[in-house]
């Protein structure tokens, strides 16, 4: 550098020095300029009085140690510290007399501190300068984020003398980045959370209309079926008087003949009137059977509660049966038989069970098979059971049973007396009486059936 040259940077300086801390930035280019070319010829030295040369390097020193915000300091040309300025001090945390002599990668993380100090002077030997933003590290340890520019300071010749390198900290403008990065993420969070709401509510606003369709339809479907309901109410009344009253009519007629009040009855007569007599009660039996259930669906059948004996009600119900029974020559047993097991339900319904369950097995039973009938309690329940040995029923027929107009072994070949609801009308009452009918069978060998019902109050 020209003495001429020199003498203008030192004054540029000095304006700057002057100038203060908002002129700086122009001041730290200018010593990059210096740097440039820190070492100059003896000749151009001499052509500056001592003085003056002495004066604006010492302005020079202090413009470099007045600079607070950046951190400006010289490295030999292998990275090892040679100066140091307050700048350097306040954002490393080194004092010159802790870092000069010490190798630069001391300020770096270490995963980077083998690696990129040497290919950063190397760029900065083959380019002239480096430049790069990144993660450094301070004496206690901590890291900034630092902007980084490293100036190979070379001799009129070429000769490379070391390096000038500067470092901002800019942590708190990446933290204010980041956090208006972070900002603009949850506004597009929010936004999108927004959008989202809209569209679910949107969802929602369709399936509520569709729902309201949908309650509307099932609505008009219920009216339709109570409207079926009734009618079919109507309808079976209507049947229980025109069939009752005359099969009414064709059994006491059949009754009268019998008696003899017309005249004498052969006995060919005789079995003819009977068997008038037995199709007339199956066919009331038949209407019955229809006209309970159908009550049962409508909910128009009453129960009346009452605390009553099981066992007394199955002995009762035995002693109807009987007749058919012999009839069949079955043998009829009593196995377990608790003392006093009281239930509480209708005593009405409770008998139609137990004779539903008792005919049941008798129907079910061939010739000089066996019916045994039990009673006791559990815990809270009551319980009869009605044990036979009759033709049995498969695994997948056991629930089969329970539906209206179901019957095992019907079939237009071997078709069965009954309509096929007396079990789905007995499930159907003792479910309302709180308790349940069950079965359990096997094929061939014979079924059991179990009513539970609520154990009594004493």
């Amino acid at each position: 550098m020209t003495g001429g040259r020199r003498k203008r940077v030192m004054r540029l300086f000095d304006v700057g020095l002057r100038a203060g801390v908002g002129s700086r930035l122009a001041s730290v280019a200018l010593l990059m300029d210096l740097t440039r070319n820190v070492a100059t010829p003896n000749s151009d030295r001499r052509q500056l009085g001592e003085d003056d040369l002495r004066e604006s390097e010492e302005r020079f020193r202090l413009l470099v140690q007045s600079v607070k915000d950046y951190a400006i300091f010289m490295l030999d040309p292998d990275g090892y510290v040679t100066t140091w300025n307050a700048g350097a001090e306040r954002i490393k945390g080194y004092t010159a007399a802790e870092i000069i002599g010490q190798h630069f990668s001391v300020f770096y993380p270490e995963s980077d501190k083998h690696s990129k100090p040497p290919r950063e002077l190397a760029i900065a030997v083959e380019t002239g300068v480096y430049e790069e933003e990144g993660w450094r590290i301070r004496k206690d340890g901590s890291r900034f984020w630092a902007s980084v520019v490293i100036t190979a300071v070379r001799t009129p010749n070429g000769r490379l003398t070391g390096f000038a390198k500067v470092t901002r900290d800019l942590t708190e403008r990446r933290l204010a980045q980041a956090r208006e990065v972070e900002g603009a993420r949850r506004i597009a969070r929010e936004e999108a959370a927004r959008e989202d709401a809209e569209v679910r509510a949107g969802e929602m606003r369709t399936l509520a209309e569709q729902l309201q369709l949908r309650t509307e339809e099932l609505e008009e479907q219920r009216r339709a079926v109570v409207a079926a309901s009734r009618a079919k109410s109507e309808f079976l009344a209507a049947m229980s008087h025109e069939l009752r009253t005359p099969l009414n009519a064709i059994g006491g007629y059949a009754q009268l003949l019998q008696m003899g009040v017309s005249g004498p009855v052969t006995a060919e007569q005789q079995v003819y009137l009977e068997r008038i007599q037995r199709s007339q009660a199956h066919l009331l039996g038949v209407i019955n059977d229809i006209l309970n259930f159908s009550r049962l669906e409508a909910g128009q059948v009453e129960f009346r509660s009452a605390t009553v004996s099981v066992c007394d009600m199955v002995e009762s119900v035995v002693t109807m049966i009987t007749p058919q029974a012999d009839a069949k020559q079955l043998t009829l047993e009593l196995g377990v038989h608790d003392t006093a097991p009281l239930a509480e339900g209708d005593p009405l319904k409770i008998e139609q069970i137990l004779l539903n369950l008792l005919s049941n097995a008798v129907k079910f039973t061939e010739e000089g098979g066996t019916i045994s009938f039990a009673c006791g309690s559990e815990g809270d329940q009551v319980w009869v059971e009605v044990r036979d040995t009759g033709i049995g029923m498969p695994e997948d027929e056991l629930e089969v049973i329970f539906a209206p107009f179901k019957q095992v072994g019907r079939s237009l070949a071997n078709p069965k007396e009954g309509t096929g609801l007396g079990l789905a009308i007995s499930r159907d009452l003792a479910r309302r009486m709180k308790g349940d009918l069950t079965v359990e069978s096997e094929e061939g060998v014979g079924s059991v059936f179990r009513l539970t019902l609520p154990r009594g109050q004493v």
